[in-house]
C-alpha cells in the first residue's frame, strides 16, 4: 500500500473519529433527517465547512488559530449563548403541544435552517480546535502526503454527515408519534444546553 494511501485512510479513520459523537452539530442534522427539511442544504454546509477547516489546518493556518486563544475565547461565548437559546427552544418544544405540532410538521425555512447550520458550525470553537489545530497537527506529521491526510479526513466528514442526514429518514416511522418528538426535543435541549454551559470553560 502507498504512502499515500496509508495517510488518507488514517485521516479517514481519524476526521470519524472526531466527528461521529454526539454533539449540537449532529443533533440538528438528525432533528432536520428526521423532518425531511433542507437536508441537501444542511449536509452540503456541514460538509463543506469541514472541507474547508481541514484544508486551512493542513495550510498551516492552524498556527495562526493557536496564537490567538482571545478570539477562541470570544466565540465560545457566543456560541455558548446561542446554543443555550436554542436548548431553551427545544425544551419549549418538548413541553408544549403546539411545539411538537410544529416540530413533526414542515414549517422551518430554508433561511432559518442554513443560518442555524452555519451558526452551529462556525460559532464552535471545537471545531477549530479539531480540524484546524488537531487535524491539521496530524496532517503534518505525514509529511508530502499531508494532502492525502486531509482529503481522508474530508471524505469521511462528507460520509458521515451525508449518511446521518439522508439516513435519519429511517426514523421517520418511530417519530410519527408526538411522544418520540417530545423524547427527541427533550434530549438535544438537554445536548445544547449542556454543551452551552461547558464551552466557555473547556478553553
Amino acid at each position: 500500500m502507498s504512502g499515500e494511501a496509508v495517510a488518507a485512510l488514517a485521516g479517514l479513520g481519524t476526521g470519524l473519529s472526531l466527528i461521529v459523537a454526539i454533539g449540537a452539530q449532529n443533533a440538528f442534522v438528525l432533528r432536520q433527517g428526521i423532518r425531511r427539511e433542507h437536508v441537501a442544504a444542511v449536509v452540503a454546509i456541514c460538509a463543506l465547512s469541514d472541507v474547508v477547516l481541514i484544508a486551512l489546518g493542513i495550510s498551516g493556518i492552524g498556527a495562526v488559530v493557536g496564537a490567538w486563544p482571545a478570539a477562541l475565547r470570544v466565540t465560545a461565548w457566543v456560541g455558548a449563548a446561542f446554543l443555550v437559546g436554542y436548548g431553551l427552544l427545544a425544551g419549549r418544544r418538548a413541553l408544549r403541544p403546539r411545539g411538537l405540532d410544529a416540530a413533526a410538521g414542515a414549517g422551518g425555512s430554508l433561511r432559518t435552517a442554513v443560518l442555524t447550520c452555519l451558526a452551529m458550525t462556525w460559532l464552535n470553537p471545537h471545531v477549530y480546535l479539531d480540524t484546524v489545530l488537531l487535524l491539521g497537527s496530524v496532517a503534518g506529521g505525514y509529511g508530502a502526503d499531508r494532502w492525502a491526510f486531509g482529503a481522508g479526513a474530508a471524505t469521511g466528514s462528507v460520509l458521515w454527515f451525508a449518511s446521518l442526514g439522508f439516513g435519519a429518514r429511517l426514523l421517520r416511522r418511530p417519530f410519527s408519534r408526538p411522544a418520540a418528538w417530545r423524547v427527541l426535543d427533550g434530549a438535544i435541549a438537554c445536548t445544547m444546553v449542556t454543551l452551552g454551559v461547558l464551552l466557555p470553560a473547556r478553553l
